[in-house]
């Protein structure tokens, strides 16, 4: 994952690996030939790379195409366990989507942007396997905005630099100084909304993930507009909210 902000240090090798890995992820396994054509590759580059990697179980062959392997999953769950925050906020969200029948979600956030870590989809049809590991922009998710109300903001500017605000709908916020504005709402009232402002029809709350003064990460519920309501985000869903964020830090006291 690339920017225009990253110092142009890079090994060429490498930067030739990643894009064989992100293009076998994104077109869900390939032959030689068409990656090599895809990137403008030599074969015998693509080649080299994909027995290498096939030999430390990164890569897999079913019949003549790639496919990324479970070796990848493994350091996935190794690098989600690293988060203290994860162990201690797993039973919360589970009691958390019992309770409202929404979605929640435990977010982390790197490098200028939130991935799902853990989640489940309540009462609706979304695939949660599909969400979890994945990215997302700060500016227009109502936990993004509620950890990104939490740092400095010197940080706050950085990301905003580095990945600008892409409008998702028409109800994203793409000005800086409206941003900015809100950020500074959030942390008055404790919690961040987004009202379809990632996807139409989505409503969510998140608040931040606070411990030893630092933002860890943040937990949301996201729903249906119809169920989703702002008079039900601040209210009720801002309550069970709270009470499941103490949760959380009490959890992260004893572990």
């Amino acid at each position: 994952m690339k920017d225009g902000h990253t110092e142009r240090r890079m090994v060429k090798s490498d930067e030739t690996l990643l894009s064989i890995v992100e293009y076998l992820r994104e077109a869900d396994g390939a032959g030689v030939t068409e990656i090599a054509n895809h990137l403008k590759l030599a074969k015998s580059t693509v080649y080299d790379h994909l027995v290498t990697m096939r030999e430390y179980g990164f890569f897999v062959k079913r019949g003549q195409r790639y496919h990324l392997g479970l070796q990848f999953f493994s350091y996935g769950q190794y690098v989600r366990n690293q988060f203290k925050i994860y162990e201690a906020a797993k039973p919360v969200v589970d009691r958390l989507t019992e309770r409202t029948g929404e979605m929640v979600w435990l977010i982390a956030h790197e490098n200028g942007r939130i991935m799902y870590l853990y989640g489940h989809a309540g009462a609706t049809d979304i695939n949660a396997n599909s969400l979890i590991g994945s990215w997302a922009y700060m500016h227009c998710n109502s936990a993004g905005k509620a950890i990104l109300a939490h740092l400095d903001d010197s940080e706050v500017e950085q990301i905003i630099q580095r990945h600008g605000l892409p409008a998702r709908t028409e109800y994203t916020t793409t000005d800086p100084d409206e941003l900015r504005d809100e950020l500074t709402t959030i942390r008055q009232q404790g919690f961040a909304l987004n009202m379809g402002e990632d996807l139409e029809g989505i409503h969510a709350i998140g608040v931040p993930l606070l411990f030893d003064e630092e933002v860890q990460g943040a937990l949301a519920v996201a729903g249906p507009a119809h169920r989703v309501t702002r008079e039900r985000c601040e209210e009720e869903l801002a309550e069970q909210l709270f009470a499941a964020r103490n949760d959380i830090e009490l959890n992260l006291v004893y572990s």
